[in-house]
């Protein structure tokens, strides 16, 4: 938890002073109001409404179908919930790589019209004038690199990127120009943890692991991995804190035995 107290609001000042401090990150998604409520009450520092709803939420295969006005929806949810947190948005599939008008636009909405603080989008030195031109509008920008899903066509599946010294030089490079565009963070996913450790000692801003290793300045997971709400399957770099899909079939259960008996509702449960 933040030594600020737990009910400073996170800014993009605080991250930048937990990375000069040494004092570690913690960032997770969420996509609704109940459980954004729980991450802010206890602690969390950076909320992701990640567009890893498109899997864990709306059940598509990847996160390629999920639109703006979907994002909006969730991210609207998920900040009416928060006190202390900040909250970042993620820019979907298409709402920023057309053009750089377009992309300051929809990140704006996620300001105005969904409470965002900031918005996270993938991609290295193809994105930079992109992140430039959404900072310069005054909106902070979390950048991503190595595994980004948007491209995973492109990647040619979910592996570890940078691997070779030419990719990890490329991603390096890459970091450095984000910075410079003005990104006030990066997320580092599925790359080599001596890569992540490089990257992270190389820059002003701070990093954010996801499968990059403990040197990160921070550690973010989806919620659903992490809880264990999420079965189709699990990357490596997920530790289960809890195992709540077992949890929920166990409840619904008891639910459907106790009403298929008749012992629910019992009188407690009932009106006279």
């Amino acid at each position: 938890m933040s030594t600020e107290g737990k009910l400073n609001k996170i800014t993009v000042s605080t991250v930048r002073d937990m990375k000069h401090k040494g004092e570690k990150i913690t960032m997770l998604t969420a996509y609704d109001y109940p459980t954004a409520a729980a991450m802010d009450e206890a602690g969390i520092d950076l909320i992701l409404v990640g567009d890893s709803l498109g899997m864990v939420v709306l059940g598509y295969d990847s996160t390629l179908p999920v639109t703006m006005d979907d994002m909006i929806h969730h991210t609207k949810a998920v900040s009416r919930a928060v006190k202390r947190a900040m909250v970042i948005g993620d820019m979907p599939f298409m709402s920023y790589q057309t053009s750089a008008e377009e992309a300051v636009y929809n990140a704006g909405r996620f300001l105005q019209e969904a409470g965002a603080h900031a918005v996270k989008l993938e991609g290295g030195r193809e994105v930079a004038e992109v992140v430039r031109k959404i900072s310069a509008a005054g909106i902070p920008v979390m950048a991503h690199l190595g595994l980004t899903p948007q491209s995973i066509h492109q990647l040619g599946g979910y592996k570890v990127q940078g691997k070779e010294s030419a990719a990890a030089l490329r991603i390096m490079e890459d970091a450095k120009i984000l910075e410079e565009a003005g990104a006030f963070s990066v997320v580092l996913e599925c790359v080599p943890t001596g890569l992540a450790e490089k990257i992270t000692s190389s820059l002003q801003i701070a990093t954010i692991g996801i499968g990059g290793g403990v040197h990160c300045d921070g550690q973010v997971l989806v919620v659903h991995d992490m809880l264990g709400m999420f079965e189709r399957f699990t990357p490596k770099f997920v530790k289960k804190y809890a195992r709540l899909n077992m949890e929920m079939k166990k409840a619904i259960g008891e639910y459907i035995k106790e009403v298929k008996q008749g012992t629910f509702p019992g009188p407690e449960h009932s009106f006279k």
